[in-house]
């Protein structure tokens, strides 16, 4: 008896799956902060999602729109810095929302906003005794920038580069923080292999 082979044929059924898509969910949140006329503010918001969320800035339920407010862009898209410059009083002191959304949903937080006069400044109030100065160094060298400020309690201070604040974590050990004093606050931003520099202390 003869025994054909029959072919056999074998189907491959490919199933193509896709991430889910997901509401916005906050990285970083706006914090309520007390100014002085005349100074500058800023309020940083970051959020993650799928599709990447969208970040609106709002004042008394509308989108901020003045000369003086500035919306600066993360490069990476994940949020942005409300700048504020000058500051006047009363007018712009408010609540100011962080609103991001995408096709999945929408999240907002409030942040508050307090403007004094130089005659309402408080004891203890932070001021900067020592700015960090413009700098020119040779491509690949180490710059080292200090701001110093005094209060009661100690004022924390915050490095800005281009009015968005400075990750020391993600940025392959080019630039570092260290942090010193005891009668005053003071902090010194180290920056190696230096490409450009352009920092602002906020």
């Amino acid at each position: 008896m003869i025994h054909v082979a029959r072919p056999v044929v074998v189907l491959l059924y490919f199933v193509l799956y896709t991430e889910a898509e997901t509401p916005p969910r906050f990285t970083r949140t706006p914090v309520d902060q007390t100014g002085v006329s005349g100074g500058v503010a800023s309020f940083i918001c970051q959020a993650t999602g799928d599709p990447r969320p969208k970040i609106v800035w709002n004042k008394k339920g509308k989108k901020v729109s003045n000369q003086r407010f500035e919306v600066i862009e993360f490069d990476d898209g994940s949020g942005s810095v409300l700048r504020i410059q000058p500051l006047r009083t009363p007018r712009d002191e408010a609540i100011y929302e962080c609103v991001a959304s995408n096709s999945v949903g929408e999240i907002s937080v409030s942040t508050r906003l307090t403007v004094l006069r130089e005659d309402q400044i408080p004891r203890g109030f932070p001021t900067i005794d020592m700015g960090p100065q413009l700098k020119v160094v040779e491509r690949t060298r180490t710059a080292t920038m200090l701001c110093a400020a005094s209060g009661n309690p100690d004022p924390e201070i915050t490095w800005f580069k281009d009015f968005l604040p400075v990750d020391t974590s993600n940025n392959n050990g080019r630039i570092k923080q260290l942090r010193s004093g005891n009668d005053f606050s003071s902090s010194f931003l180290l920056l190696f292999n230096v490409l450009s520099i352009s920092v602002m202390l906020s």
